[in-house]
């Protein structure tokens, strides 16, 4: 077959399969021209989520009639005022976008400069159908009606209105973080979905589009290396989704979806949530242009770093650093958390008079009758069984020394504890509970993490070594990592096929369960890359072997056990979380105390 040149509107249609994918594509182009064009405010309207109708009016500089037909035309464009294409610094150049999307669609551009009339074209799949005056504010509106309606093969591969819908969404809230100083509306089918005014801080706006609650719940990033600047907002670990989708990139103001980004945000809250879970993050990298290329994707939303090394870890430091200085924070108790406080109903059940109560006492000096089975059998004068309600589980010692100032601790001081797993304390501003064994387990963490820096962690030879038994696979991944544990404090060598023996555990773990920690640790190896050591794996190592050396749940602590893990708490990076990125701690406000009793 011989080659021959393709007709214009083919040309147009390949163009538009390139950008324009979905109704989001469409959107995402037209929002950016509008924002190029210097707008303050960016109105969205959308139909069916955006397979009737898209419509963006803006109220930036506006079109002449001239450059109207330019816009419209192939590889026309106002953004790139000379031959070098890797300095573009508008959101981009695409001369394809508008003339693409009037090929598949039925595209109405109306635009007034000031000083001016305004003008309107209409382009009908790739014909100019309508063309004259327009009365309209100074600024642009362009609406786009009955997409791919006339290319049933791109048609059917829409999703449905609400996926779409969905999709128009995302990009709008990603444009929206990246220009604060910008106001933008969103209505869909007649309700208006998203409106964020025009603020200052970068902060305020991703906060008002994710969820408010993050301005508690999270740090700010701030660092600059060699020229590239990073900003943003970072959630703690406590504060965290099951997917990824709340995770926002921006390079250069340009929202974009980069594998070396994202992958260094996983490495940045490594062991600080499981694996299942995900940081809210939005990451605002200001990098000059000649480090970073745009054009690697016709809608620009890749991006090539020159140094990928150099990005990679200002994220990643920049992250550990913001999250290192939140210390011991932890992510607030929620309203859902305090709804589940609840005030119990002390009127008998049913109003019927003399009817026992459900719970408390029944009167003055008289115990609660409890079921059968929560029976425990007391003396009494006569010969009939009492039955008494078994003895709260929670427990304080007697105070023989003044007890300490809550002024003086963020944590507050130890008042008592509940179920021998939770401690409660009293600070300054309101009532803190602390989850012991979640809590220990992350102080051993970076207890072990700090000695690792510093050489080996120390270990504890056992009197007695003792014989673990696993599979034969188990013990070879065991055996081909042995002398990295031993770096570790564990002190291991084969017994038989299908055994260990433990020599030695880490000292830091004092008395720990050598069986449980061995089989934890080789069923953790299982899921390595054998190219990496075991402290490039550090937090999952270290995390297993705190796991099993903190405190249980179900251990009674005194009163000066708890203030000393407060006190270590205080002065712990990351003891908000524990390494599993559940909070080690809540706390309710004098405010929320006063909600609940109905004082507020």
């Amino acid at each position: 077959m011989s080659i021959r040149r393709l007709p214009e509107h083919l040309v147009n249609r390949i163009a538009a399969g390139e950008v324009v994918e979905r109704p989001a594509s469409a959107l995402k182009e037209l929002v950016e021209n509008a924002i190029d064009a210097g707008a303050g405010r960016i109105a969205i309207l959308l139909v069916e989520g955006g397979t009737s109708r898209i419509e963006v009016a803006d109220d930036g500089c506006g079109m002449t009639p001239a450059d109207m037909a330019l816009a419209l035309e192939r590889h026309a464009t106002s953004k790139l005022p000379d031959e070098y294409i890797e300095s573009v610094v508008t959101l981009g150049f695409r001369g394809e976008a508008l003339p693409s999307i009037a090929s598949v669609a039925r595209l109405t551009i109306e635009s007034r400069i000031r000083g001016a009339e305004g003008w309107a074209r209409t382009v009908d799949n790739g014909q100019v159908t309508r063309e004259g005056p327009a009365a309209l504010p100074p600024g642009t509106r362009v609406v786009v009606e009955d997409l791919f309606a006339r290319v049933p093969a791109r048609r059917k591969f829409l999703r449905s209105p609400r996926a779409e819908y969905a999709a128009c969404l995302d990009v709008v809230r990603r444009l929206a973080m990246a220009r604060p100083d910008i106001g933008f509306t969103l209505e869909h089918d007649g309700r208006r979905a998203l409106s964020a005014v025009q603020v200052e801080d970068r902060p305020g706006r991703v906060a008002t589009l994710t969820d408010r609650a993050l301005v508690d719940n999270a740090v700010a990033i701030d660092l600059e290396r060699e020229g590239v600047v990073l900003g943003g907002v970072a959630s703690l670990p406590t504060y965290n989704r099951g997917i990824a989708d709340h995770q926002y990139l921006f390079v250069n103001g340009r929202p974009v979806k980069d594998r070396l980004l994202m992958g260094a945000i996983r490495g940045a809250y490594a062991e600080m949530l499981p694996r299942d879970r995900h940081a809210v993050v939005a990451l605002f990298l200001d990098i000059p242009t000649d480090q970073v290329d745009v054009n690697v994707h016709p809608a620009k939303t890749e991006v090539r770093f020159r140094d990928p090394a150099m990005v990679r870890g200002l994220i990643v430091s920049g992250l550990r650093r913001a999250l290192d200085a939140a210390g011991h924070r932890s992510q607030r108790a929620s309203e859902s958390a305090l709804s589940m406080w609840q005030q119990e109903n002390s009127s008998p059940p049913g109003g019927e008079e003399g009817a026992r109560p459900q719970s408390g006492w029944e009167g003055e000096g008289t115990p609660q009758r409890l079921p059968l089975e929560n029976r425990h059998y007391g003396a009494v004068n006569d010969s009939r069984p009492t039955f008494f309600a078994a003895p709260p589980q929670a427990r304080a010692e007697p105070a023989w020394t003044p007890p300490p100032q809550t002024a003086s601790f963020p944590m507050g001081v130890a008042r008592g504890q509940v179920a021998k797993t939770y401690i409660v304390a009293e600070a300054e501003d309101g009532l803190v509970l602390i989850d012991q064994h979640a809590a220990h387990e992350r102080l051993v963490l970076e207890r072990m993490r700090a000695a690792l820096i510093g050489g080996t962690i120390a270990s504890q030879a056992l009197l007695i070594p003792e014989v673990v038994e696993l599979d034969e696979s188990a013990c070879d991944r065991l055996e081909a990592r042995a002398e990295e544990l031993s770096d570790f404090g564990l002190d291991l060598e084969r017994f038989g096929p299908h055994a260990m023996l433990v020599r030695a555990t880490p000292a830091l773990l004092g008395q720990s369960d050598p069986k449980g920690l061995v089989t934890d640790l080789a069923d953790e190896l299982a899921a390595f890359d054998e190219a990496l050591s075991l402290k490039e794996r550090l937090d999952a190592v270290a995390g297993t072997m705190a796991c099993h050396g903190s405190v249980r749940a179900g251990r009674i602590l005194s009163v000066t056990e708890m203030n000393a893990l407060l006190r270590e708490m205080e002065i712990t990076p990351h003891s908000g979380q524990c390494n599993h990125g559940r909070p080690t701690w809540v706390k309710l406000a004098h405010g929320d105390i006063e909600k609940l009793f109905g004082r507020k």
